[in-house]
């Protein structure tokens, strides 16, 4: 194999004082050109027709200062191949003449190429995993199975699936970070030897048959199965959580008729929310209503995030509910993960020292139920049609700012009607401050007056 010295020039060339070439010499690397050809040639011939003039300002830079910095050139040689070169031209001594050396770039570039074809590998091979961590990030979230990992080192939690933190009794966001929760401390004190010597007998073979804990905070028996898993870092246990079969349900003397059986199955949704409008339960019908897997997908969920307005909705209804204890028909828009939208009505009930805090919300689907909402509309698609007939008679400008005024119109009066005539409530419903509700009133003539006599005139 030939080695070639890297400190040796491949290319130099003597320029006289007019830009023509008087002698040539060319490295091993280009022993297949004839580099005679370009002698009593201009040298701007040889190289690429953009960069003449860089050529030309190196030449003036060698002959100024005696030397120029390095340029890069794209020569021409006689077999018709062009190669990026890099020169530095130095004046010789006294003369006129110049030396150009110049250096191979294509070694660089074909290194170049191999960079950035590496890096596009690099990042497809990225995406890629991306792509996996996803499916597996949907596949562990939305399992109605209460899967776990711990380290193998400590038992701390490395990660949990919603229906295992439900039944350990332990928030999501408290076991992440670098300090994980260790499971033993979740476990009763006489329980926790027994749960030492399976996962010892995990370590030893790879799994151990299942043993029966008392998780949560009500202490309800579940079988737990581990096994070990390799893992790049570490090696971690896998635990799967399954409630006891065992254990049958107590009858509840007070109340003989299944009501649990009852809600589950009926045709309404029914969440159960603390004061704060967090998710505590939900049944069957409302999981299908916002499109979600499992019941424990929205356990510890704002109830907010699938109603018509983020905040606002949950605001009001909470509001209501502080005030009056009750609150019967609210209108709301109810928003699944799989991007439909359903108009709804909500009941709800609770917030008392008898309940302990918690909320009973029953969500109805009427968006098939012709409504006075539906009339409403059809009365505002009443006024913007007969704002049609005045296309001729007036401008564009006009038509435009008088149907923005019908349409703020009607819904700052709805707002005001759903929240029982509450400004503050009304504001936060449609998104405003309540100074720009109150300029708005005023600039429909809709202050607390004109609302008292239309409503005396109904």
């Amino acid at each position: 194999m030939r080695e070639e010295n890297l400190a040796l020039p491949d290319v130099m060339l003597v320029i006289d004082a007019e830009g023509v070439i008087r002698d040539a010499t060319l490295s091993n690397l280009f022993a297949g050109e004839r580099a005679a050809e370009w002698i009593g040639s201009p040298w701007t011939d040889t190289v690429a027709a953009s960069d003449a003039d860089q050529l030309k300002r190196m030449l003036d830079d060698a002959q100024t200062a005696g030397v120029c910095a390095f340029r890069h050139l794209n020569q021409r040689f006689p077999s018709g191949v062009e190669i990026p070169i890099e020169y530095t031209a130095v004046r010789l001594g006294g003369d006129s003449r110049t030396l150009a050396i110049g250096k191979n770039l294509r070694a660089v570039a074909e290194l170049q190429a191999r960079l950035v074809e590496a890096q596009q590998a690099i990042e497809r091979d990225y995406w890629k995993l991306r792509e996996v961590e996803t499916r597996y990030r949907l596949v562990f979230n939305s399992s109605s199975d209460a899967v776990l990992l711990l380290k193998a080192g400590t038992y701390a939690i490395v990660e949990l699936n919603p229906a295992a933190a439900q039944a350990l009794g332990v928030p999501l966001l408290k076991t992440r970070g670098s300090a994980g929760v260790r499971l033993p401390e979740l476990l009763m004190q006489d329980e926790r030897e027994l749960f030492h010597a399976m996962m010892r007998r995990v370590r030893e073979g790879g799994k151990a048959p299942g043993i029966m804990l008392r998780l949560g905070d009500e202490r309800v028996p579940w079988m737990v199965r581990g096994s070990l898993v390799s893992s790049v870092t570490e090696e971690v246990y896998l635990l799967q959580l399954t409630p006891s079969a065992a254990v049958g349900q107590q009858p509840d003397l007070a109340n003989p008729v299944p009501i649990d059986d009852l809600i589950e199955s009926g045709p309404d949704g029914f969440v159960v929310i603390d004061q704060q409008g967090v998710i505590r339960r939900v049944n069957r019908t409302f999981v299908d209503l916002v499109q979600m897997g499992s019941e424990s997908a929205l356990v510890g969920e704002s109830l907010s995030r699938w109603l018509g307005r983020p905040g606002a909705d949950l605001t009001v209804l909470l509001a209501n509910i502080s005030r009056l204890g009750a609150v019967r028909l609210f209108s709301t828009t109810l928003r699944g993960e799989l991007g439909t939208e359903i108009e709804a009505e909500i009941s709800a009930s609770g917030n008392s020292d008898r309940t302990g805090g918690r909320i009973a919300v029953f969500v109805r689907d009427v968006s098939r139920r012709l409504t006075a909402g539906s009339r409403e509309s059809k009365g505002l698609d009443g006024l913007l049609q007969s704002l049609s007939k005045q296309i001729g008679k007036t401008t564009l400008r006009k038509l435009v700012d008088d149907t923005v005024g019908i349409v703020e119109r009607h819904y700052i009066d709805s707002a005001l009607d759903l929240t029982g005539g509450n400004r503050t409530a009304a504001a936060e419903l449609l998104g405003l401050s309540r100074q720009s509700l109150y300029a708005k009133l005023n600039r429909y003539g809709m202050d607390e007056e004109t609302r008292l006599a239309a409503s005396g005139a109904r």
